[in-house]
């Protein structure tokens, strides 16, 4: 399940009828050698000598920075330009492919400027092109950091503008209703295996040869050939949900190479969560943060009129689910968007109220407002390609990265007991990962990810009830980078915590981004200010 940001319009569900929003970056300088010693064999050594070749090249040749293309909608003064990278790290002089890259300067003087500050959304599959705009929309919570860096963004490989990949044709993908992703019958699952399997099969089809280099490792060898080409000795990095995970394995790779980096709403590092057991965790994450919301709703009854308990919102949304299931709402909206809609208020406490107002729309007998906000938009192409682009790039990447099992009896076993607790997004996430049980090409063994020689400390942010990136990835990886410093934001569960007003929390990240500096212990915050109805 996807680690970013839902797109509002588009119920995007794959054609595995799976959730694609649900779920789950000084002058020239040549390039350190990469630490080969992080990898394992023959193969990683390759690859880092690929890597350390790449960053030399990419040095030497710069960044050709133009205005950006009016189709980018990215305004000036923000630039942007394409860094080159080998598709294949171990071949670096084979094929090359384009990685589109944006900037915009550090907004204080030239003696405040500290470098270039590299940003990741998440996904995998999310572009990281709109960081720039934190600093042109004046953004408050990112001010300070604006006066000592250059805010870069990038779209990672396969995505967007940066050698996109895709799996099935955009129109036919965001087409609704989808099969309702709980089964009724051994007929249903059936069903959904052979659209996994059709899915996979069109990945094949379409970008078969980029598949086999669409892996976490590959990004963050990218990531370094970036930091390389914008002419800086080492990277200073910021990653949100999957972001983190590229930070975790850019660290890895290339710990003499990190300058600052905080990780925010934490993947689970460990090789035995990488990617199985990752999303089996988010089921009951999300079930958990499913509840806070609906409790909100109850509190809130004399606005929204859905139930003062939150046994009575959980009705309502069960009648509403049957109802849809039923007969789809306006012919397009079934129980598949209904949860790719829903999930955006267990994702962000930004969408309690907005979800809930919707719903309270509805049970009023107003309709159309949740069909406006559940059904996809055809008219909507470039939205559509990209939402289409996103679940691309996060299924190829997903399994690309690890060995997933490939027995549908422990996938069917797995989820239906899972399903029995945490009902709202199990079998909606089981089928949009199922492509990777027969996926095409070979996939990797998780990188071991640790603190090698000249990793400075990182600072790790996580909300304790964070749904899509649950508690313990947070503290797994505060175990494996030594010297880190772990922001526990209590009682709170809203993904991406370091973009929400809480000075607790903000003022530790500028800190660190402008002086190096971290507590001398962990910290714990008080949440966030709960959103108001």
């Amino acid at each position: 399940m996807r680690g970013t940001r839902p797109k509002r319009r588009v119920a995007a569900l794959g054609s595995a009828g799976a959730l694609v929003t649900a779920t789950l970056i000084a002058g020239a300088v040549a390039a350190p050698t990469a630490n080969a010693s992080a990898g394992s064999g023959p193969g990683q050594d390759r690859e880092a000598r690929g890597a350390a070749i790449a960053a030399a090249r990419a040095a030497k040749a710069g960044i050709d920075w133009q205005d950006c293309p009016a189709d980018w909608n990215l305004a000036k003064p923000i630039q942007c330009g394409y860094v080159t990278v080998p598709l294949d790290y171990a071949k670096p002089y084979g094929k090359q492919i384009k990685l589109a890259v944006d900037r915009i300067g550090n907004t204080g003087t030239k003696a405040e400027r500290q470098g270039a500050l590299l940003y990741n959304p998440g996904g995998p599959g999310g572009s990281g092109l709109r960081f720039p705009a934190r600093v042109t929309s004046k953004n408050p919570l990112w001010a300070n950091t604006a006066k000592a860096y250059d805010f870069v963004g990038f779209d990672p490989r396969g995505v967007g503008k940066s050698t996109p990949i895709s799996c099935v044709d955009p129109q036919e993908f965001v087409k609704a209703p989808k099969m309702d992703p709980v089964p009724d019958s051994e007929a249903d699952k059936l069903a959904q295996r052979k659209l996994a399997r059709e899915y996979a099969e069109g990945c094949q089809e379409r970008s078969g040869w980029m598949l086999p280099h669409m892996t976490t490792p590959n990004t963050a060898r990218d990531l370094d050939v970036i930091r390389a080409a914008l002419g800086e000795k080492k990277l200073n990095f910021l990653g949100v949900s999957y972001g983190t995970y590229l930070g975790a394995v850019y660290g890895t790779l290339f710990p003499g190479h990190v300058r600052r980096m905080v990780v925010d709403s934490v993947v689970n590092p460990s090789r035995e969560k990488i990617w199985y057991q990752a999303n089996l965790d988010q089921d009951v994450a999300f079930e958990g943060r499913w509840k806070d919301w609906q409790d909100w709703v109850a509190k809130n009854d004399a606005t929204y009129h859905l139930g003062d308990t939150r046994d009575e919102v959980q009705q309502q949304w069960l009648k509403l689910r049957a109802t849809a299931k039923e007969s789809p709402l306006g012919g397009v909206v079934g129980p598949a968007e209904l949860i790719s809609f829903f999930q955006s208020a267990p994702y962000y406490d930004s969408q309690w109220a907005p979800v809930a107002s919707v719903f309270s729309k509805y049970v009023a007998g107003d309709t159309q407002a949740l069909i406006d906000a559940a059904a996809p938009d055809l008219s909507d192409t470039a939205g559509n390609a990209s939402s289409e682009n996103g679940n691309a790039v996060y299924t190829a990447v997903e399994c690309a990265d690890a060995k997933w099992p490939t027995s549908w009896q422990r996938w069917d076993r797995d989820n239906t007991r899972l399903h029995r607790d945490h009902p709202f997004m199990t079998w909606a996430n089981a089928w949009m990962n199922l492509p990777c049980a027969t996926w095409p090409v070979k996939q990797q063994t998780p990188l071991d990810v640790k603190t090698g020689k000249g990793l400075p400390p990182v600072l790790i942010v996580q909300s304790e009830r964070d749904a899509a990136t649950p508690y313990e990835g947070a503290v797994e990886l505060h175990k494996r980078f030594k010297g880190s410093r772990l922001i526990t934001e209590k009682d709170a569960g809203s993904h991406g915590v370091t973009g929400l007003v809480n000075p607790c929390v903000n003022t530790r990240v500028d800190s660190y981004l402008l002086t190096g500096k971290l507590d001398g212990a962990d910290v714990t915050c008080a949440p966030h200010a709960t959103p108001k109805p």
